[in-house]
């Protein structure tokens, strides 16, 4: 598979890389030499300086042999000329494009039907706020995926030294807790991602990955002493793009809203264009600021300003004032590790967003959505599984999958099953399967050979 990209910002350069791993023949353009010589000497991927939205420069990358067009530079502009030019060489090449600003909102059908014929638009700012909704609704969860519609829930919520499970081993859990325990796909201890067996146990400070039906949430997170108490109360810090998306979100489902924004005129904009938000002139990592205006009584607050050191800041010090949750904006991935030392679980990136929204797209075969886990060391895959599939028809116990997958879920019609090795996928059946980074390639073959059978 041939996959051009352009922009090799952050973006770019973690897709590049994942992909490249993955023995995809990978181009990356970008006009910045700088950002072009971090690909070349990090990532094995050809690299072009110049222009992506250059007839000339797509023309070199061999776009007319490729499979797939990434637009993921930091200009909406740029993105949508880039796929206005692919269109007209390569119309058949897959074109997907990062567009965020809200003025286009209304024009993502025009753009997918006519051209540029943009077959995925991707806007990472939409993303988060479903992020942080998703936050909000599962506690001390540091990660929250979705599935079938919000039906299946993959959850990593971090394990603390008082919760019933710590260091119990797994094969104990369903004597501990009187009933089958939920299913574990994974263990992230000490930012090595861990595949557990019966035997190994759950020590205090490990993020635990399960999976459950949302209907079970709530008595799953009460296993891990994780109790849902209802947001009524959140502040935001920031009132960008993301903060108004959010606090539009928050006014739909009827949440008190504090928003505080530090640029006089953006407020102005803001309190005009909210309907029963509170929008407040001030620094959000002003101490006296956020006492005056309650942080002690938030149920969250979330910070969105585009300076991540801020972000930091703000939610440390909301937390110490006695907010009782704090999610977190941080760009850059390099900061991630470290986060969770300082007291920063709740995490939300809108480039890592982009990453998830771009990875279902561009897999193989009968994929239906796939998520990338915290550290980006394995993702969680959601396929079809096909009649002309040989892991059809038999217990998962007698298929050999490669190391490192598990099947998490089997949904048949309306059913959710959390399988067993007894279990049997049914043609039809679609299966949320969990995947560590150095298995995709070998799942992606079985999705795209074994169960879309060419």
């Amino acid at each position: 598979m041939k996959i051009i990209i352009i922009g090799a910002g952050e973006v770019g350069y973690h897709i590049a890389g994942r992909l490249s791993l993955e023995n995809k023949d990978v181009v990356v353009i970008d006009t910045d030499p700088a950002a072009i010589r971090r690909v070349s000497e990090n990532i094995d991927a050809h690299t072009i300086q110049g222009s992506g939205s250059s007839p000339r420069t797509l023309e070199a990358a061999g776009l007319r042999e490729a499979e797939i067009l990434l637009a993921v530079t930091d200009s909406d502009e740029i993105n949508l000329i880039a796929c206005l030019v692919a269109n007209l060489i390569s119309p058949t090449t897959k074109k997907l494009a990062r567009i965020r600003n809200a003025d286009f909102d209304a024009y993502r059908e025009a753009f997918q039907t006519q051209a540029p014929r943009i077959d995925t638009i991707i806007n990472p700012e939409i993303e988060v706020v479903g992020a942080i909704w998703r936050f909000m609704s599962v506690p001390g969860a540091v990660d929250v995926g979705e599935f079938e519609k919000g039906r299946v829930k993959f959850v990593g919520i971090t394990l603390d030294p008082e919760a019933r499970l710590a260091n119990v081993r797994l094969s104990e859990i369903p004597q501990k807790i009187g009933r089958r325990g939920p299913l574990i796909a994974a263990i992230l201890r000490d930012e090595k991602l861990i595949i557990p067996r019966g035997t190994d146990k759950l020590v205090p400070g490990d993020v635990v990955y399960f999976v459950t039906d949302v209907g079970d949430l709530i008595e799953t997170l009460e296993v891990f002493g994780k109790r849902q108490e209802p947001v009524r109360r959140v502040m935001i810090i920031g009132g960008g793009r993301i903060g108004l998306r959010l606090a539009r979100l928050l006014e739909k489902n009827s949440i008190s809203t504090r928003l505080i924004e530090k640029d006089a005129a953006r407020c102005a904009e803001l309190a005009e264009t909210l309907d029963k938000a509170v929008v407040l002139h001030g620094d959000g990592t002003d101490r006296v600021i956020l006492e005056e205006e309650g942080v002690r009584e938030m149920d969250v607050v979330v910070t969105l300003t585009d300076d991540e050191q801020t972000n930091v800041l703000a939610s440390l010090l909301a937390r110490r004032l006695g907010a009782r949750k704090t999610i977190t904006r941080i760009n850059s991935f390099r900061y991630f590790p470290l986060m969770p030392t300082i007291g920063i679980d709740q995490i939300v990136s809108p480039r890592l967003s982009a990453i998830n929204s771009i990875l279902h797209h561009i897999r193989r075969g009968k994929v239906l959505s796939a998520i990338a886990i915290k550290g980006e060391q394995a993702e969680v895959i959601e396929a079809l599984a096909l009649e002309t599939s040989d892991i059809v028809g038999k217990p998962l116990k007698e298929i050999s999958l490669p190391e490192g997958v598990l099947v998490t879920v089997i949904i048949r019609e309306d059913r959710i099953i959390i399988p067993g090795g007894e279990s049997v996928i049914h043609p039809g059946d679609r299966i949320i399967i969990f995947s560590t980074r150095q298995a995709i390639a070998k799942i992606e073959k079985i999705l795209a050979v074994k169960l879309e059978y060419f």
